[in-house]
């Protein structure tokens, strides 16, 4: 076999210039031509209207995800280029394949996926200049796809058919570990790589444990033995990292947030933007050795592990939604850095910010990484979705949650959320003007549902999946993602000469609600003052208000009530 054809563009431009898609397709489609232990797949669509691949590197040859997990292999899935400006993992990734299957190194324990390059439509749209901070290659992608989305914030709301293709790949392969490369912006220091992993504090505990007290040691050693120390991902608490760094909590908005939910553990390794093209590609190459390595080595424990916690979460009763740094505790980590300094700026005469690389320094830095739940919920034991939601649903099914539907027409004793008060985004977001701070008021209501309603019950184990995105005060539920806004109208009102009328026959046969209407005066001067808001009053306390309005319209089951299902 002739090695210079093996050679990857990235190789033959002298490390310069990173691999296009057409390239990536075309190296990977050439390589299994030759080894039985590979295979390209392709999944569904993006945008951008090309399917999205997969390379999958089996050492018994075998590429049937269901018989792969019932010969207790492990599975690792690599993604690539979901911010195609940030190209490293597609470089480092076709060499590392080559370099597995020429060499004959693939572990007998772990199926290798790739997928060469995520968002294909940003790929295409190659410049030397959309990244202005960072150190090459020549030319390389943009952060957007076709409909300017940032795919790495699309995990929830799915807006992009390349979001629906990866969660198609993601719930067939079901891996256990997951790793999304790229390349980080901020402040300067010595390090080549640093590195995200889902954060210990959401992750399950029996998986925390592992990461945290195996895996991550582990690779940190690794790398370091490799010649390329890393640290955490430098998210700095001031604008330069002297005064210490946090720990990066990644919602369910991002990849390794998503993959959080279904109990596999995600890593987001960010090489540093200043570093040598080259030697970014060579970290994260070394990179996904050492992870092939760790996992191989650990695949029985990782394997338990998964299933352990796939059964934990079936049974789980609360789930923490939100959450919030605990300024007080941190840690003291040894950090590599260079001097930050102040001189006049060429620009505006006025003192900028520089780091002096020949002052690097090493010293003792705070690091805060624990965060605890700010919103916990109990789940409920089913909820109730009427059919007219059709996203949600086929969401919830693509994610493998098995939902079942009502044989016929029922009122059911459910709790539901009312709207109580929550904030928007004054501008858009990723397409949204996302909401947050969500307050609800809870209420036990008898509700008709209707023949073909869906009830999923909360008893499985993508119960995360479940409930983050179904509860509207998880930080990505589908209702601050503005799913079910239409709720937030009202479709009926009054005109007040003709409800006057009405009002005051209500306060005549309704003892109750005239005192509560006095109450109200009393405790609110301005309604006192005000015929409009009294009349408001009363019609809200009426049944001419209408139940639907703010009303959440996912109810929630919390008695074990038999239902017809199909």
């Amino acid at each position: 076999m002739d090695t210079s054809a093996q050679l990857t563009p990235y190789e033959l431009s002298g490390k310069k210039e990173t691999t296009t898609y057409n390239q990536a397709i075309q190296y990977y489609t050439d390589l299994i031509k030759n080894f039985p232990e590979a295979r390209l797949l392709s999944y569904g669509s993006t945008d951008f209207g090309k399917p999205l691949h997969l390379l999958v590197l089996s050492a018994d040859k075998n590429f049937d995800p269901v018989k792969i997990r019932k010969d207790n292999k492990r599975i690792l899935l690599i993604n690539n280029g979901i911010h195609p400006g940030e190209p490293e993992g597609i470089d480092a990734s076709m060499m590392l394949a080559r370099d597995l299957l020429t060499q004959k190194a693939l572990p007998k324990n772990v199926v290798i996926c790739i997928i060469p390059v995520y968002n294909i439509d940003g790929s295409f749209n190659r410049s030397s200049t959309s990244r202005a901070n960072q150190n090459g290659p020549l030319a390389y992608g943009f952060r957007g796809n076709s409909k300017n989305y940032d795919l790495n914030r699309d995990f929830i709301k799915t807006d992009s058919e390349n979001s629906q293709a990866f969660q198609q790949i993601f719930n067939t392969w079901q891996p256990e570990i997951f790793v999304d490369t790229h390349t980080s912006n901020g402040a300067d220091y010595q390090y080549t790589m640093t590195l995200i992993p889902t954060h210990k504090d959401k992750l399950n505990p029996i998986l925390s444990s592992y990461l945290t007290g195996s895996m991550l040691p582990s690779l940190y050693a690794g790398m370091k033995k490799l010649g390329y120390e890393m640290i955490p991902y430098v998210n700095s608490v001031e604008e330069t990292p002297d005064a210490g760094i946090t720990g990066f909590l990644e919602s369910a908005r991002y990849s390794t947030g998503y993959t959080t939910l279904h109990n596999t553990i995600g890593f987001m390794p960010e090489t540093h933007m200043l570093k040598a093209f080259d030697k970014r590609v060579d970290a994260t190459y070394k990179l996904l050795q050492t992870y092939i390595q760790v996992v191989s080595r650990d695949a029985e424990v990782i394997g338990e592990n998964k299933r352990k916690a796939d059964l934990a979460t079936a049974a789980q009763k609360e789930f923490a939604v939100d959450w919030k740094l605990n300024s007080t505790l941190y840690d003291n980590i040894e950090f590599k850095g260079y001097a930050a300094k102040q001189k006049p700026s060429e620009v505006s005469g006025i003192n900028r910010l520089y780091y002096d690389r020949n002052e690097p320094y090493t010293k003792t830095i705070k690091y805060w990484n624990t965060f605890e739940p700010a919103v916990t919920i109990s789940k409920p034991i089913a909820y109730i979705i009427p059919q007219a939601w059709e996203k949600v649903v086929e969401l919830l099914k693509l994610n493998r949650v098995t939902v079942q539907r009502l044989q016929k027409d029922t009122e059911i004793e459910v709790e539901t959320y009312y709207i109580a008060d929550y904030k928007t985004a004054a501008k858009p977001y990723e397409g949204h003007y996302i909401h947050s701070a969500v307050k609800l008021n809870p209420v036990n209501q008898k509700i008709k549902f209707y023949e073909g309603d869906y009830v999923v019950y909360a008893n499985q184990p993508v119960n995360r999946y479940l409930v983050e995105t179904l509860e509207p005060q998880a930080m990505d539920s589908f209702f601050n993602w503005n799913f079910f806004d239409s709720i937030l109208g009202m479709k009926e009102h009054f005109s007040a000469y003709v409800f006057e009328d009405t009002a005051a026959e209500l306060l005549k046969r309704n003892p109750e609600l005239k005192e509560k209407l006095e109450k109200e005066k009393i405790s609110k001067p301005e309604l006192a003052k005000s015929a409009a808001a009294q009349l408001d009053f009363i019609y809200k306390n009426s049944d001419y208000y209408e139940k639907t309005y703010s009303r959440y319209p996912v109810a929630r089951l919390i008695n074990d009530t038999q239902l017809m299902l199909k």
